[in-house]
């Protein structure tokens, strides 16, 4: 059975006080109120140690939103794979929207720093997704399977079983908009039905695919109700306690 999973991504956003007050008040929340699925926090690199000691990881996973694509050395300012283990993490983002635009990440870095996560013992949240321009075009399908051939189609069976997939449509991001869970399912199927072509069914039936674009407690049971989405990779919700409990809780209806 594939892992229903809620993970917020905080993005450059929450001093490293306001990050560790958060996370306690989310794991006195979830330890009142067990949540039904996996939940994972995605913090900037300076609040990972802290944050580890302030959660129970049985009950809130950690991650971090980015990791170098070198193991180490003179690369000032990078943070590597093994780095971001050896403060407690578990997890961390690869190949979010905004680091393939702003910071230029291309297919092969992303692979290179895919293969170097797992090495080190990171789960890969692994995002995908298409700009309003290519979606517009009707190249969705298109552009989310160039990103997984390019990125993480290279990997062994077994390792792809380690990645966890989040659908980004770029348009949606911080805009207001949403995909309806109509699109959402369609992409998310589509998805899924390559995952099968490349590794079989039943990898692709253990496969969790998240929904990332604007996802937030309203509309978060109507996309979890969906056959193929098996939960969210949230940001701006994610930075206050009731807004992402409120998805969490989506799981319970």
């Amino acid at each position: 059975m594939r892992k229903k999973i809620v993970a917020g991504n905080w993005k450059m956003n929450l001093n490293l006080q306001e990050g560790v007050a958060l996370a306690k008040e989310l794991n006195e929340a979830l330890t009142a109120d067990k949540p039904n699925c996996d939940v994972v926090i995605c913090t900037p690199f300076i609040h990972l140690a802290s944050v580890a000691q302030a959660i129970d990881q049985n009950i809130i996973g950690l991650g971090a939103e980015n990791c170098a694509d070198k193991e180490k050395g003179a690369f000032t300012g990078e943070v590597s794979a093994e780095m971001v283990k050896s403060t407690g993490a578990q997890y961390v983002i690869l190949g979010h929207s905004e680091r393939r635009e702003y910071y230029k990440e291309t297919p092969e870095i992303l692979k290179e720093k895919v293969l170097l996560a797992q090495k080190n013992g990171l789960k890969v949240i692994f995002c995908i997704g298409e700009s309003l321009a290519e979606r517009e075009a009707n190249k969705q399908n298109e552009v989310v399977k160039a990103e997984l051939e390019g990125s993480v189609f290279n990997l062994a069976e077994e390792d792809f079983r380690k990645i966890i997939i989040a659908y980004e449509p770029i348009w949606a991001i911080g805009t207001g908009k949403t995909a309806t869970a109509e699109q959402a399912e369609e992409i998310h199927a589509y998805i899924r039905s390559i995952i099968a072509e490349k590794y079989g069914q039943a990898v692709a039936d253990d496969t969790s695919i998240l929904y990332g674009g604007s996802c937030k407690a309203s509309n978060a049971p109507e996309l979890f109700a969906k056959p193929d989405i098996d939960g969210g990779l949230i940001g701006g919700a994610s930075l206050k306690c009731a807004d992402f409990k409120g998805i969490i809780d989506a799981w319970k209806k």
